[in-house]
């Protein structure tokens, strides 16, 4: 228990006063993440409003096959771009296995069917909200398209904050594919797993602080905007 204890105090320490290498380690797993998720909004989101606006052979499939996506397994993630990324791999000449590149790439694997298929449906609930609305003014596919967005600005934030939550609390794709280099792809939950499995308990707690931090804002945040976008809320 004073084992603990004293692990705890130091992780505090390391927290507050803004350690070299827990700064480090923080830094790089903000930007892996932030990069996969600006990039699955990227193609999630068009994606979404395509499957909610438009009528097209095959959008039934698409559909089942994006929802049934939100649940892929991370190590399955990870093993496919390992092997996509590796020397004998097609991919494997541009050299990008064990580099941040090969995490922000399986975290975009994991984050864009949950933001193509949230921002699908705030796209649909959108469409009904405003469908009459537009009609009556007249306004062209495009047009709608940048009402609808703007009007649910709030709620596509949201989808994005959720994708972001997935991605910064990722594990298994980023260890198979980053290898857990120091200096280089160690992440805050990959360093947790190798610091708990070697004892170092302050390093492990110090990261699991900030990342519990950073959930609680990222699930604050989503509470303040979904709240802000329903005009009768308490």
């Amino acid at each position: 228990m004073e084992e603990i204890r004293a692990a705890a105090v130091t992780a505090l320490n390391m927290v507050l006063g803004f350690d070299a290498s827990l700064a480090e380690i923080v830094l790089l797993s903000l930007q892996v993440s932030l990069t996969a998720v600006a990039l699955a909004t990227l193609i999630g989101l068009p994606l979404g409003a395509a499957i909610a606006i438009t009528r097209f052979p095959g959008r039934r499939f698409l559909m089942i096959l994006m929802s049934a996506l939100m649940g892929l397994p991370p190590v399955v993630v990870g093993l496919t771009v390992y092997l996509l990324l590796s020397r004998s791999g097609p991919l494997g000449e541009f050299g990008l296995l064990f580099r941040p590149t090969a995490m922000v790439i399986a975290q975009c694997i994991l984050v864009t069917p949950i933001i193509a298929a949230l921002s699908r449906q705030v796209f649909r609930d959108l469409c009904e909200e405003y469908q009459e609305q537009l009609r009556s003014l007249g306004a062209s596919r495009i047009q709608a398209l940048r009402t609808l967005l703007w009007e649910g600005r709030n709620r596509f934030l949201t989808v994005v904050l959720a994708g972001f939550g997935r991605a910064v609390a990722e594990v298994g794709a980023v260890l198979i594919v980053g290898g857990n280099i120091a200096g280089e792809t160690r992440v805050m939950t990959t360093t947790i797993v190798l610091e708990t499995a070697r004892g170092d308990l302050a390093l492990a707690l110090a990261l699991g602080f900030v990342l519990i931090f950073i959930v609680l804002m990222i699930n604050a945040a989503v509470y303040i905007t979904k709240d802000s976008s329903e005009p009768f809320a308490d």
